[in-house]
């Protein structure tokens, strides 16, 4: 498991092989949720399924697409961070976090 800031900004991703493929797990905030699946296979288009009005495809993406260039595997990222009342200092806090997990990955 991949950790990176401290209270409602901490976000934590898993990651699992399936087989030869990969599956990613982010969460964090206050509420964690599943608010979209990125997936993403080499060479292809990403695949983005968006639940309801949730806006986490956007870390999301680029963790998936990060993996899979680098293990050259089929990627699935899941998860969703919720912050009640979010500022816009609390999206780059979440945005700068989910940055340094994806160049841990």
């Amino acid at each position: 498991m991949i950790t990176s800031g401290k209270g409602k900004h901490r976000v934590t991703l898993k990651q699992q092989k399936i087989g030869e493929d990969l599956l990613l797990i982010l969460q964090g905030g206050e509420q964690p949720h599943v608010g979209a699946v990125v997936v993403c296979e080499p060479g292809k288009k990403l695949k983005i399924i968006r639940l309801g009005s949730h806006k986490d495809h956007i870390v999301l993406e680029p963790l998936a697409r990060t993996a899979a260039n680098k293990y050259e595997t089929t990627v699935v990222a899941v998860g969703g961070i919720h912050i009640d009342h979010i500022t816009r200092y609390d999206i780059d806090k979440i945005i700068q976090n989910c940055k340094e997990i994806e160049s841990c990955i």
